[in-house]
């Protein structure tokens, strides 16, 4: 039976993917003590779709980009489930780091990372208000708008 988080996230519509296999040299996630590291992930919906590619400012909208965020936050989970079973045993979200995909002259990053923060909220209640740093980009993995790796202190 899933757990009271996946409950909320299932109530919002959102089931949680297999977690994505690491392109390169690393790992999805690697637990030191009661710290999870995550990698960062991308924007990938659950068909291995991108839910938007290119750049903000570009022909990304803020509405596309904070959906491409809020699904990394989903690709976050998925990894947490993956490295502990049960997204119950998350005690704190400590830090979220965001890439936003844009232009130069884009100055909303923050808000298109919003879309994960706020899931992290919905998801973890108060134990979702983290840190957070969010950058603007070049360019990501296979043309992705947003990328978003994660900390969390687990039990």
């Amino acid at each position: 039976m899933a757990g009271t988080v996946e409950q909320k996230l299932a109530a919002q519509g959102i089931t949680l993917p297999e977690p994505a296999a690491p392109v390169a040299n690393y790992v999805g996630f690697v637990r030191t003590g009661n710290l999870l590291f995550v990698s960062g992930q991308l924007c990938f919906d659950a068909q291995g779709k991108l839910i938007a590619r290119g750049k903000l400012g570009a022909g990304v909208t803020l509405e596309q980009g904070s959906a491409a965020a809020r699904g990394c936050a989903i690709n976050l989970f998925a990894q947490i489930k993956a490295a502990l079973g049960d997204l119950d045993k998350v005690a704190r979200v400590v830090r979220l780091g965001g890439f936003i995909n844009s232009t130069p002259d884009f100055l909303d990053a923050p808000k298109v990372l919003n879309g994960a923060s706020d899931l992290m909220v919905l998801a973890f209640g108060d134990k979702g208000r983290h840190a957070r740093t969010t950058v603007g980009v070049a360019s990501l993995p296979a043309d992705a708008a947003v990328e978003v790796e994660g900390l969390f202190e687990v039990t």
